[in-house]
């Protein structure tokens, strides 16, 4: 009989056992999938009913639960924690809202959807296929199943700047190789964002394995904090480094000869070649990182040495002068 409130189906379905063909097909694991997890204790033992194991509703929510950590990048040694810690009654309430936190958007851009033919007329209007699984490949564009003439556009704002620099002349090409040269420089930074913020923020948090409820609560509440950091870190000093790197490369492009301060006095950068002999002695000498500071010490060296040669007949002129005074 059911309890009170609870209808025959609801009880047929709390009550629902599996053989394990049953439940890889319910789960989306496969058998062996299923036999490896037993094995390795990440599911608890299933009941034995003459020659065959039953499996019940617990096996099932298992089984997603550790496919969801498993799409979150958690590895199966640290899912047994998770769940070891959970089958203790220690919760995972915290840790699972940590993981969300740590998973969810880091900006506030929403992806778009773009036709096939509407990708065309952005680029030029003739269909290219070698860009368009290139940009796949990139992740610029994934596409949408069932519609082969739709794609998902994760970053609009960066097929925005595609399309820009290809229409400035750019080829494609020349900007696919260039997103994956900055992917990978961004990766690097992102990865020693991480690392910084692990050692000096959330090492006190995730001391012990798994943290607490209340430690696991805390860390999502400082990614919260910190999420917008690292991006306004970066923009800050793109910032900078941009103003810094094109005045200089428009100084160098536009002449040495051609002033590009305000300031009449502002003073010219000049390309001198030196011998391969002698820059590969200076190497030698003080490492191939020294080689342009201790080019640019020694010119100001010899530059200070000329000056005060050529003031020292005016200096014992001057002293000439004042001892016949």
């Amino acid at each position: 009989m059911s309890g009170p409130g609870q209808s025959p189906a609801a009880d047929r379905k709390s009550a629902a056992e599996y053989r394990i063909e049953d439940l890889a097909h319910a789960s989306g694991a496969t058998v062996r999938t299923i036999r490896a997890y037993q094995d390795r204790g990440l599911l608890p033992t299933p009941e034995r009913r003459g020659r065959a194991n039953v499996y019940r509703d617990t096996h099932l929510a298992r089984l997603r639960q550790i496919a969801d950590l498993l799409d979150r990048g958690y590895t199966l040694a640290s899912i047994k924690e998770l769940l070891d810690a959970w089958d203790t009654g220690r919760g995972l309430g915290g840790v699972l809202g940590l993981v969300a936190e740590v998973h969810g958007p880091w900006t506030d851009e929403q992806a778009d959807r773009i036709t096939r033919d509407e990708l065309n007329r952005r680029f030029g209007g003739a269909p290219d296929d070698e860009a368009v699984a290139e940009a796949v490949d990139l992740g610029v564009l994934e596409p949408i199943a069932g519609r082969g003439d739709e794609f998902l556009v994760p970053s609009p704002q960066e097929l925005a700047v595609a399309v820009e620099l290809y229409a400035a002349g750019v080829p494609l090409s020349a900007i696919s190789g260039h997103l994956r040269e900055l992917r990978g420089r961004v990766e690097q930074i992102a990865s020693r964002f991480l690392e910084f913020t692990t050692e000096h923020v959330f090492a006190r948090y995730l001391g012990h394995r798994p943290p607490t409820d209340a430690d696991a609560a805390e860390a999502a509440a400082m990614v919260r904090r910190l999420r917008p950091l690292a991006q306004q870190t970066v923009d800050a000093e793109l910032a900078r480094a941009m103003r810094t790197f094109a005045t200089r490369h428009l100084h160098h492009h536009l002449g040495a000869d051609t002033p590009l301060e305000s300031d009449s006095s502002a003073l010219t950068t000049h390309r001198v070649d030196l011998p391969s002999g002698t820059i590969r002695a200076v190497r030698q000498l003080v490492g191939p990182e020294n080689v342009s500071a201790f080019v640019t010490a020694s010119t100001e060296r010899e530059v200070q040495s000329r000056t005060l040669d050529s003031l020292a007949p005016l200096t014992a002129k001057t002293e000439q002068i004042n001892q016949s005074g």
